[in-house]
């Protein structure tokens, strides 16, 4: 899943953290870490759920069901 890889990374980069610091936040190896980035492997839910609380977006956003990444923001406002 190409946007999901992207959209970790410019999350990421966005807040200036290392794949490595990312990792090492939601329990995995770097080289796990590295897989999503690019889209070698998916994440399980429960570590889907973590990004996105840590990024602070909704599931959604990450996959690419939309490009509202606030999860705090319905459909009928875009």
């Amino acid at each position: 899943m190409r946007t999901l890889a992207e959209r970790l990374r410019t999350l990421r980069e966005g807040r200036r953290i290392y794949q490595k610091e990312m990792a090492e936040l939601l329990g995995l190896s770097l080289r796990g870490y590295q897989c999503y980035e690019s889209s070698e492997s998916e994440p399980k839910l429960a570590t889907l759920i973590a990004i996105a609380d840590y990024y602070q977006v909704s599931i959604d956003y990450l996959v690419g069901r939309t490009d509202v990444p606030d999860f705090h923001t319905s459909n009928a406002e875009e």
